[in-house]
């Protein structure tokens, strides 16, 4: 509106000095014509360059990216809470200074999107269900208050109900989780969980926080089943102190074998589902993309989970592997007690 003012003002000041008012009207109208014309052409060059500057965003997302249309793009440049158009709310994260972004949902209290840079770094499948008819299949997801079977169902209840909205900012949102009818009827304890994922600058930070509301003790499991986006698997490492560090192997005999790690650098060429007791600082190096993503575990997860469904093309293994934040040991949480675990998740480069 002030470049268009501005030519207005241009026009009508250039035509009264040039003709001192006595300059046929039509010559004059002609010459009005003409910069609005300019003006047209140079506001639709600047729409093109902008399609353009999302078209490569979007190219630079790389296998979670390639598809993104520009209204998706348009809708990622704000912050704020949205819905899906299966019908899901969600809250969108941008941080001012660095552009960065991150998206949760409130089902499941899961983290869908980090980018940093152009690059997204959390994976969702293709096979995912985003209507809420069952657990969402990728992000970080909550495995509260089991992990793997047991008692309750298959990961507890955390990642398939509703979280509440404590609070929010543009960069930062705490969910709240606390019991219901559903949860009572497998699990009832006076449980009071929250999730706050707070996007910084050049990293994104999670702390989930379990309250004991109650008298008594009780015992939980906790993780944070983590997908993270890869080029491909045969381009990645996962590093960290894995050597000599003894892992729950489930896919080995008939129900699982403890093994010991002798590699210091873990490269997947098949299924994998092992629970590494004591690692709790993995670094994946991925040298498609030229990054890193260091996933530290500041509080509270003990434990590290690799998981990948080798050579299921319906599931995408190929463009992710799960190496999850985990409290394989259960917590027993005294009354009038409360736990934290803390990860946050740091972008770099190879």
């Amino acid at each position: 509106m002030k470049l268009f003012a501005a030519l207005l003002v241009s026009t009508f000041a250039g035509s009264a000095f040039a003709f001192c008012g006595t300059a046929p009207l039509a010559f004059s109208k002609s010459l009005f014509n003409q910069k609005k014309i300019s003006l047209v052409v140079l506001e639709a060059s600047r729409n093109k360059q902008k399609k353009e500057s999302r078209q490569k965003w979007a190219d630079a997302r790389g296998i979670m990216g390639a598809a993104v249309q520009e209204t998706a793009m348009a809708a990622a440049e704000a912050a704020g809470k949205f819905q899906s158009e299966e019908g899901l709310e969600y809250i969108r994260l941008v941080h001012p200074k660095s552009g960065s972004s991150s998206v949760v949902y409130l089902y499941g209290g899961l983290v869908s999107s980090f980018v940093h840079e152009g690059v997204e770094y959390i994976a969702v499948r293709p096979d995912a269900k985003m209507d809420g008819s069952k657990p969402i299949s990728g992000g970080l997801s909550h495995c509260w208050p089991q992990f793997g079977p047991g008692a309750i169902q298959q990961h507890g209840f955390a990642r398939n109900v509703n979280w509440e909205v404590k609070s929010m900012t543009d960069t930062s949102v705490t969910l709240e989780l606390a019991p219901s009818d559903y949860t009572k009827a497998m699990w009832d304890k006076p449980f009071l969980c929250t999730f706050t994922v707070s996007l910084q600058e050049s990293h994104l930070d999670t702390s989930m926080v379990v309250e004991n509301k109650g008298s008594e003790a009780f015992d939980f499991q906790a993780a944070l089943h983590s997908y993270f986006a890869v080029s491909a698997l045969n381009n990645l490492e996962i590093r960290g102190s894995f050597e000599n560090k003894e892992f729950l192997n489930k896919l080995a005999g008939d129900g699982g074998e403890m093994q010991t790690e002798t590699r210091s650098v873990i490269t997947i060429g098949e299924e994998y589902d092992r629970v590494y007791m004591g690692v709790n600082d993995p670094v994946l190096a991925d040298k498609g993309t030229g990054k890193t993503l260091t996933v530290r575990n500041a509080a509270g997860y003990e434990d590290t989970v690799l998981w990948s469904p080798y050579g299921n093309e319906g599931m995408g293994y190929n463009n992710f592997v799960c190496v999850e934040s985990v409290k394989f040991t259960p917590v027993s949480l005294a009354g009038g007690e409360s736990w934290t675990g803390d990860m946050s998740l740091i972008p770099g480069s190879l």
